[in-house]
């Protein structure tokens, strides 16, 4: 947390205040996050930011000179300010905008990042990513191809950010509830005409959590301060031992990889 579509939202919430912009200057109150905050970042001034892009759950600035690379970690989110508040505690960086618009980083955890790249195909944190779920290349077909002979877990495929980026616990949960598969089928076990329905169904889930604002559980609000709404449409995530919303049986709770899963042994085989 945030998954993919809370990195979303904040990338179409700053966009048009940073594109076609200026970077000022960048203060800097904390630089030891997950990494240390790269040098070229720190010291930077006057540079235009060219466009923001996304790349699972990395948000990316092209400036007129090389990337810069944020990724929100566990507890962190971008806010639009229009006037210089004092920092608080977890404020940790700000871009200061020509537009006297600035960008306030927050991060409780200090599990986020701010990198810096010279050229993207030489980022360390980009190289080994799989494909965007919201792409045309992720499909029922390509994700059936990419089970055969796989004792992997379906959940675990899933997650596996070397083969598909961004879905995330909550959004996993959630599209094999929609495509009625139980989340402990071995991934083999998939036929052609699940892997259809199921690719189907994280696009679904993702986009509609996109429109909804994304989730909030804990610590994610959108720039605007508003929380993700998707949370009250959620149909098993966090649910265990509440009635499902579509057969009524009780939601159950396993742990699969570590990590929670949340399933109706009715709705789903």
């Amino acid at each position: 947390m945030p998954e993919l579509p809370e990195v979303e939202i904040s990338r179409r919430c700053i966009e048009p205040w940073v594109v076609g912009h200026i970077i000022q200057r960048v203060e800097v109150r904390n630089k030891q996050l997950r990494w240390p905050v790269d040098k070229e970042i720190v010291s930077m001034q006057e540079r235009r930011v060219l466009s923001l892009q996304r790349r699972a759950k990395y948000l990316l600035l092209k400036l007129n000179h090389g990337w810069m690379i944020i990724h929100l970690g566990m507890s962190g989110r971008l806010r639009i300010l229009w006037q210089p508040l004092p920092p608080e505690k977890h404020d940790h960086i700000d871009l200061i905008m020509s537009n006297r618009c600035i960008i306030r980083y927050t991060d409780p955890r200090r599990f986020g990042a701010w990198l810096w790249s010279d050229n993207l195909q030489n980022s360390r944190v980009l190289a080994h990513l799989g494909l965007e779920p919201l792409s045309d290349e992720f499909n029922g077909y390509w994700l059936f191809t990419q089970s055969r002979n796989k004792r992997t877990l379906i959940k675990q495929l899933l997650m596996d950010n070397k083969l598909v980026v961004g879905v995330g616990n909550i959004y996993t949960n959630e599209s094999l509830f929609v495509a009625g598969i139980l989340p402990d089928r071995v991934s083999s076990s998939l036929s052609e005409h699940e892997a259809m329905i199921l690719a189907k169904s994280i696009k679904m889930v993702l986009l509609r959590s996109i429109e909804q604002g994304g989730t909030t559980l804990r610590n994610f609000l959108q720039s605007d301060g508003k929380p993700g709404l998707f949370v009250q449409e959620l149909q098993v995530y966090g649910r265990s031992g509440k009635p499902c919303r579509i057969c009524g049986s009780q939601v159950q709770r396993a742990k699969h990889g570590h990590r929670s899963s949340f399933f109706c042994t009715h709705c789903q085989h």
